[in-house]
């Protein structure tokens, strides 16, 4: 046990970050006079048992009353409400926007993958083969606190901890029994609602009876929220708007329709593109089709989600046994069961059409006669189909995470240490609902007339396709991590300030990934050359996957008291990784060859240089420069090429050569993806990065805290697959990039364009954070104002060394991201009582340049002064800036018994409009990734202690 000073314990207030929650960290709590007993602690980004107070980190600290206060019911959500965190992934990107049933965490919007998960100051599996972490494996119930570190932390945690650490301590030694109970609800109806229960108890005083467990159970939902239950989405892809004194619409519409359009060809030459249906009837007659020209498009974003269903159990248990007055053994479990059930368009599929088949003579032949063309003529057909008889495509992506780490703690010889073996695993699981469809099923429908795509849809029809309908798994993923590491510190020698520490430590870990796609995920491969099904509406040529890889590393912390008032420290690791082994290891044919070792192996050491001076009682000056590193990804060096789906739209690239007669004008094309298993020049090395910051924290006067850093984090050699849109807005520059595919669900050749993975990129990031408290205490209570922040400078990227730096701040930029200039978060707190307490917070994001589109992205038209459709049109245009308040009152009725009840975006402001068409999910109208379509929204939590 240690004595805290007045000073350090001024300090170590005036540190904890944010101080999210306004008033709780206030002043005043500062200036308590006497010292008290407490405990040395490690603290996130350091390796050194001691006070809090004596680091030079910007550490933000949220504790259990903070988490609270936010009105957060998941870790996802809460991690939403800082400042300090852009660019990471939100529930809506599930929604077919390669969120996959994922949330994750991003410091800075620097990204999801530099930014590292801890749980209990220990490495959590990722959900792939890299190191980001599904935040919705983690139940907050069960987490009593989170310190997140704004900096960069590599010479500490090795790889992947560029942008900073994100730590989640969970509950522990407490005796208590907790029920809580959460509901949440929108004001315009119960979609989007959610609801929590939370148990737990503990057992047993650590202190007295020498042992405690805690076992806790949490239990969450929330329905799903769809694009006709708000305003804002319900138009989808036909969205008028008005901007500079002009009316304009959204005109983002597939060309996949119901009834299906066929596009002809004598060969090579298109001889006509239209809708059987509308030439033979007059008429699309489907809900969500619009004629243009003889062609019916389908406005997919009117049948999507906005949010999807959300279910979560999950079950946590935390053990620590006194073995004597110097050693403890703990042990920590979880077990969460996630499930994320997205809906988005019925499937959307371009088919080879037989042209001696009863479907093409008997739907499309009359067509051709009414058009003018000869069918004789006909050589080739492709009909683009949208199933919406099968339903919303519905991927059920189910999360299964596990966790164990078992260890000891204790002091000997002067050395505070700690030892622990961890494992991690996570299992995720893609199911088939409903929407998606079996080729072969029908194909079989049609050939025997069962089914029609070219009439509209009717009860019988889709009675007729059900039976083709898939409900099974299509994909099976597992990521495992196993580590044992141990570590120590302790006082080595007296400096001028005082002792100096010494913190020693060394991990060793094995990360391994599998994917194991089902056999209709693959389609016809050297695995299954005689399958001949395949996933209309859903991805088909995976392969399987199985990656290993083995590394160690080390590390030294020494904290210097030079003299009073000033601190420095010094971090140094070293890191060695394996090269990957490939137990699934296939030529670039999709042959299955021997099991290889693939990639390069790497070692790299990093340091990390930081300072506190305190030149007096109410002064915190600090700075810290270091280096750091992110080794490559397993599935960067291991992944085989395969189908990597659909582009986006896109004019056709090609303009000559043997692949112009796969174009299809504006349209979507396919993407091979894969990794990258060279070795040598050519392979992958590990991304280094230079990180620093400088900042203070000041209290002028008795209830005042103010604070500042400026951050500054250099990334090079940024493993990165060529964003699409400068694929194909580029097409000179990478045509090497695009060839010919044969796609076994189209049955023809497509036009396709392969992104690997090289040490293309550089980035540059810079920003400022602040955090301010102001404290009044009047006779009607205590009023606290909590102001914190986070503004870019800098968020420039350069896809190549000699391409032009592009800057993301305030703008959409071409990876289909935005970085904002300014979010901002302010609260208001009056304790009226003891017993009771109001706050209202604001958060603010600042607006930005929308996504800039032109005339051949085929997206915008003008509307003619009748409201008729005009031209396609291109626009550039600004998204508004985007303010919610909310309310929350929380009545202590007695030490057991806490009510709290709040209001969510108090004033319903709705999401502002955006014209993006790529980027996050399906949604249009808005961005789901920035915004909250619920809208207002009540909430009441009860709490029973007992």
């Amino acid at each position: 046990m240690m004595k805290e000073t007045v000073l350090s314990r001024s300090v170590r207030l005036m540190f904890s970050g944010s101080l999210v929650a306004a008033g709780l960290l206030s002043a005043p709590a500062m200036a308590q006079q006497g010292d008290q007993q407490i405990q040395r602690v490690e603290i996130t980004g350091s390796a050194i048992k001691r006070i809090a107070a004596e680091g030079a980190l910007p550490v933000q600290s949220l504790s259990k009353a903070q988490i609270e206060q936010t009105g957060a019911t998941t870790v996802a959500d809460l991690v939403a409400t800082l400042p300090s965190m852009q660019g990471f992934v939100t529930s809506s990107a599930s929604v077919n926007g390669s969120g996959g049933g994922v949330q994750t965490a991003s410091v800075h919007a620097i990204g999801t993958s530099y930014t590292l998960v801890l749980l209990n100051g220990r490495r959590i599996a990722p959900y792939s083969s890299g190191s980001a972490v599904n935040l919705a494996s983690i139940p907050l119930s069960a987490v009593e606190r989170v310190e997140i570190l704004t900096d960069g932390a590599s010479a500490l945690y090795g790889s992947d901890a560029i942008a900073g650490v994100v730590n989640f301590i969970l509950k522990k030694n407490s005796q208590d029994a907790n029920i809580e109970l959460t509901y949440n609800r929108p004001s315009k109806g119960s979609a989007g609602a959610t609801s929590n229960v939370a148990i737990s108890k503990g057992f047993g005083d650590y202190e007295a009876n020498g042992f405690n467990v805690m076992l806790s159970y949490s239990h969450d939902t929330q329905s799903e929220l769809n694009a006709s239950d708000r305003p804002f989405s319900a138009p989808g892809g036909v969205h008028p708007y008005s901007e500079g004194g002009k009316n304009y619409s959204l005109y983002m519409l597939s060309s996949n329709s119901i009834p299906g359009n066929v596009a002809v060809k004598d060969g090579s030459k298109t001889l006509a593109s239209f809708n059987p249906g509308l030439i033979n009837s007059g008429s699309c007659g489907a809900p969500n089709t619009f004629k243009v020209g003889n062609r019916c498009l389908f406005n997919y974003g009117a049948t999507v989600e906005l949010l999807p269903e959300l279910k979560r159990d999950g079950f946590f248990v935390n053990a620590n046994v006194k073995i004597n007055d110097n050693l403890k053994f703990f042990a920590e479990g979880l077990y969460s069961k996630f499930t994320s059930t997205a809906r988005y368009a019925p499937p959307a599929q371009p088919l080879s059409l037989d042209i001696n088949s009863a479907l093409f003579k008997a739907n499309v032949v009359p067509a051709l006669v009414k058009l003018g063309v000869d069918p004789a003529k006909v050589k080739t057909a492709t009909m683009n189909l949208r199933l919406v008889d099968a339903g919303g495509r519905t991927d059920g992506w189910e999360t299964n995470a596990k966790h164990l780490a078992l260890g000891l703690e204790g002091t000997h010889f002067g050395w505070d240490w700690t030892t622990a073996y961890v494992h991690s695993e996570n299992k995720a699981i893609d199911n088939a609902v409903a929407g998606y469809t079996s080729g072969d099923k029908l194909d079989a429908l049609m050939k025997a007339g069962t089914y029609n795509p070219f009439i509209v849809p009717t009860a019988e029809t889709k009675a007729a396709l059900a039976s083709a309908v898939l409900h099974q798994e299509l994909d099976v993923t597992t990521s495992k991590i196993d580590v044992l590491n141990l570590r120590g510190s302790r006082e080595i020698f007296q400096a001028g300030g005082g002792a100096a520490m010494l913190a020693l430590g060394a991990d060793m870990s094995t990360q391994k990934y599998i994917d194991e796609p089902a056999p209709i995920a693959m389609g016809p491969n050297s695995l299954q050359p005689n399958w001949t099904d395949t996933n209309v509406g859903g991805g088909t040529g995976s392969l399987p996957v199985d990656s290993s890889r083995k590394n160690w590393g080390a590390f030294a912390e020494l904290v210097v008291p030079v003299m009073k008032g000033l601190e420095v420290t010094g971090d140094l690791r070293y890191d060695s990784y394996d090269a990957v082994k490939n137990k699934k290891n296939f030529d670039s044919a999709g042959n299955l060859i021997a099991p290889a070792t693939q990639g390069d192996s790497a070692s790299k050491a990093t340091y990390k240089l930081s300072a506190a001076w305190r030149p007096v009682d109410n002064l915190l000056v600090r700075a810290s420069y270091g280096t750091g590193f992110k080794a490559p990804i397993l599935t960067d060096v291991t992944k085989p090429v395969v189908n990597g789906g659909s582009s986006g739209f896109h004019p056709c690239p090609i303009t000559s050569g043997p692949l112009l007669k796969l174009c299809n004008g504006n349209a979507e094309y396919g993407l091979l993806d894969g990794g990258n298993a060279l070795s040598g020049a050519g392979g992958l090395k590990p991304e280094t990065s230079k990180q620093a910051t400088i900042g203070f924290r000041v209290e002028p006067v008795k209830n005042v805290s103010i604070g500042f850093d400026l951050w500054d984090v250099k990334i090079n050699d940024q493993i990165r697959k060529l964003p699409e849109n400068e694929v194909f807005n580029n097409p000179a520059k990478y045509m090497g990039l695009f060839s010919s595919y044969y796609d076994p669900i189209q049955k023809e050749n497509v036009l396709v364009a392969s992104l690997t993975p090289f040490n293309l990129a550089s980035s540059h990031y810079q920003g400022i954070d602040w955090d301010h408290t102001f404290g009044l205490n009047t006779g009607m209570g205590k009023f606290t104002f909590n102001w914190t922040g986070t503004y870019m400078l800098k968020a420039n990227q350069q896809a190549l060394a000699t391409d032009p730096v592009e800057g993301s701040v305030g703008r959409f930029d071409s990876y289909n991201d935005v970085v904002f200039r300014l979010i901002t978060k302010g609260t208001v707190t009056w304790k009226q009582s003891d017993a009771l307490t109001h706050s209202l917070t604001a958060v603010y994001k600042s607006g930005y340049h929308d996504m800039p589109l032109t005339e051949d992205d085929g997206a915008i038209v003008a509307l003619n002064s009748d409201g008729s459709i005009g031209d396609y049109v291109g626009l550039k245009r600004d998204v508004k800036s985007y303010t919610v308040w909310d309310w929350q009152t929380r009545w202590k009725f007695n030490k057991n018994f806490t009510i709290t009840g709040g209001i969510k975006n108090l004033f319903n402001t709705e999401p502002p409009f955006s014209q993006r068409i790529a980027g996050g999910g399906n949604q249009l109208g808005y961005d789901g990734r920035y915004t909250d379509p619920l809208g207002r929204q009540f909430y009441l939590v009860g709490s029973y202690k007992f």
